[in-house]
């Protein structure tokens, strides 16, 4: 199937590992011309190294830039006036008691997780609806629809992504402009690792994915943590013409984590 992403200029919030670096290749892959974005230009130059030893054609460029800070937004957007495809992926987690969270915290998550992906949203949007054709994915979580005990906050953000998704959908009706969601279930990224050393207790990794998948996450169908490759291909879908009549939507590639047949 031809996505028809090429000489498409794409954005990638929060692209240099894990997921976002998997929908970065993989929109490269397609042809599109990729902005790789990380808070520091090491990470984004080691990013765009990696990408371009894999797919020597790739065409790539970097911001380095932390996009929960209007000010480097503003920076961007002056770089970049329009992009025909944002990605809104910059995020974060932390497994934490709820009574251990302090106003601190829920004030970061919010401003990284939701409002980079606000102010994004609101910089390219108009752009878009003018040139009556974009793409806007807002990488959310099944943590949004089942709230995860140990990281409440994270959960709050997620499902907030949602609300914000299918509202700016509303906006563009009629238009060529879509926005969906896309909610991973565990991924196997970067982070995650963290995440497992928190809770593991020292155990392996696969002695934790085990142990996961039959006590936290039992309603998995796939009993493992999905690669993010896999989350990433559904991305690049969206992302392209192909998903023309995809808007308003939240799409699932959580392993099967979520028990709804809807």
């Amino acid at each position: 199937m031809d996505f028809r992403l090429s000489n498409k200029l794409a954005l990638v919030s929060g692209s240099t590992k894990g997921i976002g670096f998997a929908i970065a290749q993989g929109l490269a892959r397609e042809g599109a011309r990729v902005i790789v974005n990380g808070r520091s230009q090491v990470s984004v130059d080691e990013a765009i190294a990696r990408l371009l030893a894999a797919q020597p054609e790739a065409r790539v460029e970097g911001f380095a830039g932390d996009l929960a800070d209007p000010a480097q937004i503003g920076a961007l957007t002056a770089r970049y006036p329009a992009v025909d495809v944002l990605v809104n992926n910059l995020g974060i987690f932390d497994p934490k008691p709820f009574e251990d969270i302090p106003d601190e915290d829920w004030l970061r998550f919010l401003d990284i997780n939701l409002m980079s992906g606000v102010r994004l949203s609101r910089a390219y949007l108009p752009k878009m609806k003018a040139k009556n054709w974009g793409r806007v994915v807002f990488i959310s979580s099944e943590s949004g629809v089942q709230i995860p005990v140990e990281m409440i906050h994270y959960g709050v953000t997620k499902i907030a992504q949602l609300g914000l998704s299918r509202g700016l959908a509303e906006s563009c009706a009629g238009t060529g402009v879509t926005v969906n969601s896309v909610l991973p279930g565990p991924t196997s990224s970067e982070g995650v690792e963290e995440f497992v050393e928190k809770l593991s207790g020292g155990q392996s990794f696969k002695a934790f994915e085990k142990e996961f998948f039959q006590t936290a996450r039992p309603s998995s169908l796939i009993r493992r943590f999905a690669t993010p490759e896999e989350v990433a291909n559904l991305v690049v879908y969206v992302c392209s013409e192909a998903s023309s009549a995809t808007t308003g939507a939240a799409l699932r590639v959580d392993g099967g984590v979520v028990r709804s047949a809807f």
